[in-house]
């Protein structure tokens, strides 16, 4: 059914830019239940993401019990231990590097698992026999829509990247053949900030967009 265009003006632009300006990678979350129905409205938000073949890739897992959270930071502290190693412990980037807070597993109340079906029957294989990545690509922008979703509704998410595939699907006991893609932390921010993290802690700053433009 058709249906007409809708006026996307100058008060909701702003409204849109505010909210990318402040979806943060949040890691210090309060001490605050978020009630499943915000959950369940943000998962279904995430859901209307487009997707190659429109075959809709992305396998969430709501890691609820203690057991398995408890073994998931426990995986983060030993990839972390090995990520300082690797920076060198008693250099100034690796002293900086232990300072950083890198994760909220602990403190977030909701835990989410993202997975990207290799070979989802939806879809039949539309766009995607040279590009089978794409349904990773497909996964992530799901990821992307559900963040800026969450942000609306006045929740942090935080993306917990230093993790072991491996070790997170058999943690999760999922399909060996789905592919890791990300780990969410998500709650009520402690704080609020339009900058990034890192950024203030001196660990990086944004470059300007027209850094990484080329024409040809």
């Amino acid at each position: 059914m058709a249906a007409s265009s809708p006026d996307f003006d100058a008060c909701f632009q702003a409204q849109f830019e505010a909210l990318l300006r402040w979806r943060r990678d949040v890691r210090r979350f309060l001490d605050k239940p978020v009630d499943a129905q915000v959950i369940d409205r943000v998962l279904a938000l995430a859901d209307l993401s487009p997707s190659v073949g429109n075959s809709q890739p992305w396998r969430v897992v709501r890691v609820r019990s203690d057991h398995r959270r408890m073994e998931v930071a426990r995986v983060f502290e030993e990839a972390n231990a090995a990520a300082l190693a690797g920076y060198g412990a008693h250099t100034d980037r690796g002293l900086m590097y232990a300072g950083l807070k890198l994760a909220g597993l602990r403190e977030a109340p909701v835990h989410l698992a993202v997975f990207s079906e290799s070979g989802p029957v939806q879809g039949q294989g539309l766009g995607r026999a040279t590009m089978p990545e794409t349904l990773a690509y497909s996964t992530v922008g799901m990821i992307q829509t559900l963040w800026l979703s969450a942000r609306m509704l006045g929740l942090g998410v935080g993306w917990v990247s230093i993790l072991k595939p491996d070790r997170l699907t058999e943690i999760l006991e999922v399909d060996p053949a789905w592919q890791f893609i990300a780990y969410l932390c998500v709650g009520y921010p402690e704080e609020e900030h339009t900058d990034p993290e890192l950024e203030r802690a001196g660990w990086q700053e944004r470059t300007p967009m027209d850094t990484r433009i080329l024409d040809r």
